[in-house]
């Protein structure tokens, strides 16, 4: 059961809090990619990237990087809001797309979406749908359906990995991808031709990757070699200063905007990752940063946060200000529950120590229970606060006029968008 459909009546006051904090710890838990920057793959398990001699190889040196400035660009890029949006209370098509292990389970596709889906198993070659090769994680999905489907795409297609809850999703909605794809404004897509997924913009805006930069940083081992695969990718465009998005190749994308590139592209994509030695963990992080370019012809693609959650997913907190304010309360909340976390722990440690009968009981202090709950009642204000905050988000983002105005884009009476 997706957390959208809980019945919180069902809980007494006391389970109720208890629940949210669980449910808080989870999502602090989900972030602590905020610390490093975490791999992304159809399983999310990190692979081997490159050592740092390896990665040395890879870059270019300053004449030729200087050279490929100035050249002028001979593949035309996309221009944003191709489509047509259809008379208002209109059914759009939609495809999720979603790349899958043998092992791994996407029960929560064809249970909980009102969407079509198109499954591709990578590591079965016998199954309906495949890719020609286990190798670039998502990537080599994704380009497959395009080249699979390029006569015959719904009005909106979402790319998406296997699994229904991850980090990287938005924690607004629980972090739950069926919550995502059900909110997703089809007009926005249309209108857009291009929306990531994320609207959180860490990791990767406003200017994460640096392709143009010397120095090798091992937590970005993909900015090094991007250099190298612009170069075969798109040999005659300069290679730009920054290429920046908000991870973690989720997106959807209008068929118009799909269609906007020759399939011949597609297919010299795909080959490309069929034939770099490149391993899947880097050539996938190198793909995060290049959708963007294939589908809008733009290196950054930063859209405001709130705008993307109001527009895109009916979370309107009325500004950017206002969105801010939530997104400070969230990290507050999440303060509070690490110094809770911390004192609990050392209580059980001092009961543990207690129960063994050690010698160092008499230096043992166990933590305030005043402190204890001083730092229960602040996180119980808090975060009752924080699921108001978000209530009246949803609240406001059902309103087509609110969505309009929070994007700062036209709007008239009778529009459904």
């Amino acid at each position: 059961m997706i957390l959208s459909r809980r019945s919180w009546s069902l809980f007494s006051s006391a389970s109720f809090l208890f629940f949210l904090f669980i449910l808080f710890q989870k999502a602090s838990q989900r972030e602590q990619w905020r610390q490093i920057p975490q791999p992304v793959g159809m399983s999310e398990v990190s692979m081997p990237g490159l050592s740092t001699t390896a990665l040395s190889s890879w870059t270019i040196s300053p004449e030729r990087i200087n050279t490929s400035k100035t050249k002028s660009p001979s593949i035309p890029r996309p221009s944003l809001a191709t489509g047509v949006r259809k008379p208002s209370g209109s059914k759009y098509s939609k495809t999720v797309v979603v790349a899958q292990k043998k092992t791994e389970d996407t029960y929560w596709i064809n249970r909980n979406l009102d969407w079509d889906f198109a499954v591709y198993i990578a590591d079965d070659p016998t199954a309906p749908l495949h890719p020609p090769k286990n190798k670039g994680n998502e990537v080599m999905v994704y380009l497959t359906y395009i080249i699979d489907y390029y006569e015959k795409l719904p009005d909106i297609v979402a790319f998406m990995h296997f699994h229904q809850d991850s980090w990287h999703n938005e924690e607004v909605l629980n972090s739950d991808s069926v919550q995502m794809l059900n909110r997703l404004s089809p007009e926005r897509v249309i209108r857009e031709g291009y929306m990531n997924m994320r609207c959180i913009w860490a990791p990767g805006c406003p200017d994460w990757m640096h392709p143009r930069q010397a120095k090798v940083d091992e937590y970005k081992q993909e900015e090094t070699v991007i250099i190298q695969s612009w170069s075969e990718l798109f040999p005659d465009d300069p290679i730009p200063d920054v290429l920046a998005q908000p991870c973690c190749s989720q997106f959807a994308v209008s068929r118009e905007q799909i269609l906007a590139t020759p399939l011949s592209r597609y297919f010299l994509y795909r080959d490309w990752l069929l034939r770099t030695e490149l391993s899947d963990y880097i050539s996938g992080r190198v793909w995060e940063y290049l959708w963007q370019v294939i589908f809008t012809g733009k290196h950054v693609f930063c859209p405001k946060t709130h705008v993307c959650l109001c527009d895109g997913f009916g979370i309107c907190f009325g500004g950017e200000k206002e969105a801010d304010a939530y997104f400070d309360l969230r990290h507050e909340v999440r303060r509070l529950e690490d110094d809770l976390e911390k004192l609990e722990e050392e209580a059980d440690r001092v009961d543990q120590i207690i129960n063994e009968g050690s010698e160092a009981l008499e230096t043992l202090e166990m933590p305030d229970e005043n402190v204890i709950e001083e730092l229960m009642g602040k996180l119980d204000t808090k975060t009752r606060r924080l699921m108001q905050m978000k209530s009246e988000a949803l609240s406001r983002g059902m309103q087509p006029k609110n969505r309009a105005l929070e994007a700062g884009r036209p709007w008239k009476e009778g529009d459904g968008f």
